[in-house]
């Protein structure tokens, strides 16, 4: 697999390349926008890992440029800029993930194979509430106080909460989504239901996972972050 590697810091692009290169993809780099439009239309790439800070402009420009010139190809965000309002704009942009710096290659290696496996055009779903925001095919939500990896039933009952926030999602459809991640058990369930309580708490997500007694869950605004909020 062939990448085009967009990043102007030469020492930082040799380590990329040289660690890529152990995991099997051939890489070329480009320090800046102009010179990677260019590149693109010369070669055929399978994917662009794209800085943002490049000397002649936002890395999200490019994006932009490749989308009006009919380029589609599966691109990763690789930046500094760590806000969740940055990483928002990035997705809006195109980008079809969004990886932040300091890195460790291996992780930047794997989430390149996950975007090459994908469907031609399929990005990733975002979804948010409050200030979470989930990255549903990565499995990490993000707030605030920063991003928190979760275990694949951990990230599907979130997204399903998620899509029906505010109201309450029955225990029967949590149960059909353990059924499909092999989780069967009503135990399992409610393991899967406090683990997720406690790592929206630990991330600062302001949001709790209510069991209405009768209905199942439903997933709303901690009263302390409203409280907060309004003061």
């Amino acid at each position: 697999m062939r990448l085009l590697l967009v990043e102007d810091h030469q020492r930082l692009a040799d380590f990329v390349v040289q660690n890529l290169g152990l995991a099997g993809f051939v890489v070329d780099t480009c320090p800046d926008i102009d010179g990677a439009e260019e590149a693109l239309k010369l070669v055929r790439y399978d994917a662009v890992i794209l800085d943002r800070g490049l000397p002649d402009g936002d890395g999200l420009s490019l994006l932009r440029r490749m989308q009006a010139g009919g380029i589609r190809v599966p691109t990763l965000v690789l930046t500094a800029r760590d806000g969740l309002d940055d990483r928002v704009n990035g997705l809006d942009a195109g980008a079809d993930d969004y990886m932040v710096k300091p890195f460790a290659t291996s992780e930047l290696a794997a989430r390149v194979r996950a975007l090459l496996r994908r469907p031609p055009g399929q990005q990733s779903e975002i979804l948010t509430f409050g200030v979470l925001t989930l990255d549903v095919e990565a499995c990490e939500f993000r707030t605030p106080a920063g991003t928190t990896q979760l275990l694949r039933r951990e990230g599907e009952m979130l997204a399903v909460l998620m899509r029906r926030a505010g109201r309450a999602v029955s225990k029967r459809v949590i149960e059909d989504l353990m059924d499909r991640s092999g989780e069967t058990s009503a135990n399992g369930v409610e393991a899967t239901v406090s683990r997720l309580r406690k790592r929206l708490q630990a991330g600062g997500a302001g949001l709790v996972v209510h069991t209405v007694r009768g209905l199942g869950y439903m997933l709303a605004e901690s009263r302390d972050h409203q409280a907060g909020v309004s003061k």
